[in-house]
């Protein structure tokens, strides 16, 4: 198989990074400077056990003459309308489309456009940056990339895109129930991104403060309610095991979102809170704290665009 990696920084760039490595056939499509730093210097992934380089099979929107069999989306959602256009001549008949960003609307985008049958479910869980000289840091031990047939079926394309990925230096899992995990891992970040990025502090800071916890739960219960309204049928052990997540003392977790916010940079706001806020007054559910939560995203984002 061929794949195009779309979004070469951290995320993208060390699953695709960890597949090249591995004598996979991948190419990254970038622009600009971050195009131009990758051909020159190369790419670099350090990871706790050490760094990894390799010189990437580069391309830029213009040089793409053919489509490829696979394309990873691994971009920052809000950016997702920006790459649509470009990745176009990559898309044939029989390319698969594996998005892995935040959100859910996503899904929506990229089946209009390219037609609802290209389109399968991903997400990722790993803790990475780029820093300063362009470098990709994994900051954790965690690395897995998880991804499926929205149905649920194992067809027999998902079969040959599961046997690509596996061996490559990551948790790599095909799972039959795509969609219901993507729905979970909404729950956790839209709920930590809530917490922290409202209340500016990590999990601990929050938890620790008079009525942090009770509105760490109030949070994870409205998400709850929007998602259950889109047909997540919740799972108890996984909701439990949030909700202890998300109200540790002791935890200096935060998102990324609250990260990306604190230094000044663009942050998901409209696809991590914005959609639900969309969906939840569609439905009449009343979601005070999100809807605070998004207000105050929208004035950050406001002054950042006027900064």
């Amino acid at each position: 198989m061929r794949m195009l990696v779309v979004g070469a920084g951290a995320t993208g760039g060390y699953f695709g990074g960890r597949l090249a490595l591995a004598g996979r056939d991948v190419t990254f499509l970038a622009r600009g400077k971050r195009a131009a730093t990758l051909r020159s210097e190369g790419m670099h992934i350090i990871t706790p056990s050490g760094e990894l380089a390799l010189q990437p099979q580069v391309v830029e929107a213009k040089e793409i003459t053919r489509p490829y069999d696979v394309i990873l989306i691994a971009v920052k959602a809000f950016a997702l309308a920006s790459v649509l256009e470009a990745l176009t001549p990559a898309v044939g008949d029989n390319t698969l489309i594996m998005p892995i960003l935040n959100g859910m609307k996503h899904l929506e985008i990229l089946a209009d456009r390219f037609g609802k049958n290209a389109v399968i479910g991903g997400l990722c869980k790993i803790a990475g940056t780029l820093d300063d000289k362009g470098r990709i840091v994994q900051l954790s031990h965690l690395h897995e990339l998880t991804y499926g047939e929205p149905d649920g079926s194992v067809s027999e394309r998902i079969t040959r895109l599961d046997q690509f990925l596996q061996g490559a230096g990551f948790i790599a899992r095909l799972s039959p129930n795509i969609i219901s995990e993507m729905w979970e891992k909404w729950l956790l970040l839209a709920s930590l991104g809530a917490i922290t990025c409202l209340m500016r502090g990590n999990i601990g800071q929050v938890a620790s403060a008079p009525g942090g916890d009770a509105f760490a739960r109030g949070v994870i219960n409205e998400v709850l309610a929007v998602l259950v309204s889109l047909g997540y049928v919740r799972r108890e052990e996984y909701v439990e095991q949030t909700i202890g997540l998300l109200t540790q003392k002791e935890s200096v977790q935060t998102s990324s979102m609250y990260r990306d916010l604190m230094q000044g940079y663009e942050i998901e706001a409209d696809q991590v809170i914005g959609d639900l806020v969309a969906i939840a007054d569609r439905a009449e559910l009343p979601v005070p704290l999100l809807k605070a939560t998004y207000v105050n995203l929208c004035v950050y984002r406001a002054a950042r665009g006027n900064a």
